[in-house]
């Protein structure tokens, strides 16, 4: 069944950014390369996707020459994320594994300093700093940790459950959308540290990949980081996937969907709780996320994407997109080309 993919906000974007700004870079060419527009993400609340994402990061490690893109004071020299990729791959274990990976970056941040920590029956990947933390910095922060999930999943060929993530807690409120990401709830702490807590029993799983593997695996990095180790089985894309086939039409309630899915409401309540997510804002995403896969597509016209989107009129669907993201949809599509 066909699925809609996530899309990112433009708040993301600006905040991975801001080391490029910071050092006086010009940001439109670097916009126009991967079709994005200035006017997009002066918007709040718009979205942008995946592969453009990926290919933005991609483009500021190029014109930097970091790979932190110009977010932490001391840039991540180019081959990092290579050589420690080499470098896990003579582990025996994912435990093993994320040890030296975590160590070969300590030896390189000047400001940064991951840790692998056990305590009791959990795990957990932190990322604190030595100097105070500024915005770019902990934009640093969360994309390492995000990329080091991506790449653990990687290793053993799974995904990893996450059992929370862990943000401060000024902003912690402010990064739900990261928990619908990795599938955990967002908790806030007392520190600047930033990590991800999972069973410590997933350490023993055994590394599975080999220098063959990794060759095809960096090629398509850093979007299959984005992608490739989201829970295809988790209740929240599995509710995904049933709503996209009444997109068209009226949503089923949520008792319907926890019917369709041989559950209890409750059951269906607390799954989703444990998930960091809702079904109002499940379905409130899914429409969005397709009004801007179908942006994309300019053969289709505004009356035609309201209809594909279960709106009755073109007016409709227009309120509702300039409510989602802040601009109309036709300023979208234009920012968008």
């Amino acid at each position: 069944m066909h699925n809609t993919q996530h899309t990112i906000p433009t708040a993301h974007v600006n905040r991975v950014l801001l080391g490029a700004r910071r050092q006086g870079f010009d940001i439109q060419p670097i916009l126009a390369h991967v079709g994005l527009s200035q006017a997009l993400l002066a918007s709040p609340l718009a979205r942008v996707s995946q592969d453009q994402y990926a290919r933005l990061l991609a483009r500021l490690r190029r014109v930097l020459r970091d790979e932190l893109w110009g977010l932490s004071s001391t840039p991540l020299p180019l081959g990092s994320f290579t050589q420690c990729c080499r470098l896990m791959l003579g582990a025996r274990t994912l435990g093993d594994a994320l040890t030296l990976g975590l160590r070969h970056h300590r030896l390189l941040m000047h400001e940064l300093v991951p840790r692998l920590v056990v305590h009791g029956e959990l795990a957990h990947l932190r990322i604190g700093s030595r100097t105070p933390v500024d915005v770019a910095l902990a934009q640093a922060q969360r994309t390492f940790i995000f990329f080091a999930h991506g790449l653990g999943s990687w290793l053993v060929a799974r995904r990893l459950p996450l059992v929370a993530l862990e943000y401060p807690a000024a902003v912690a409120a402010e990064l739900r959308d990261a928990g619908s990401v990795l599938q955990a709830p967002v908790q806030g702490t007392l520190s600047d540290t930033v990590g991800w807590s999972m069973d410590r029993r997933w350490l023993a799983l055994p590394v599975v990949q080999t220098e063959d593997s990794l060759a095809e695996f960096l090629r398509h990095a850093p979007g299959n980081l984005l992608v490739r180790y989201r829970d295809a089985s988790s209740v929240t894309e599995r509710i995904r996937r049933q709503l996209r086939a009444h997109l068209a039409g009226e949503m089923p309630s949520q008792e319907a969907i926890a019917s369709a899915l041989a559950m209890t409401p409750q059951t269906l309540r607390r799954r989703l709780l444990s998930e960091g997510q809702g079904y109002r804002s499940i379905k409130e995403g899914l429409r969005r996320d397709a009004a801007i896969e179908y942006l994309a597509q300019p053969e289709l016209t505004l009356p035609q994407i309201a209809h594909r989107l279960g709106f009755s009129e073109s007016s409709t669907f227009q309120r509702a997109f300039k409510q989602w993201t802040g601009v109309a949809p036709g300023e979208y599509r234009l920012a968008h080309q």
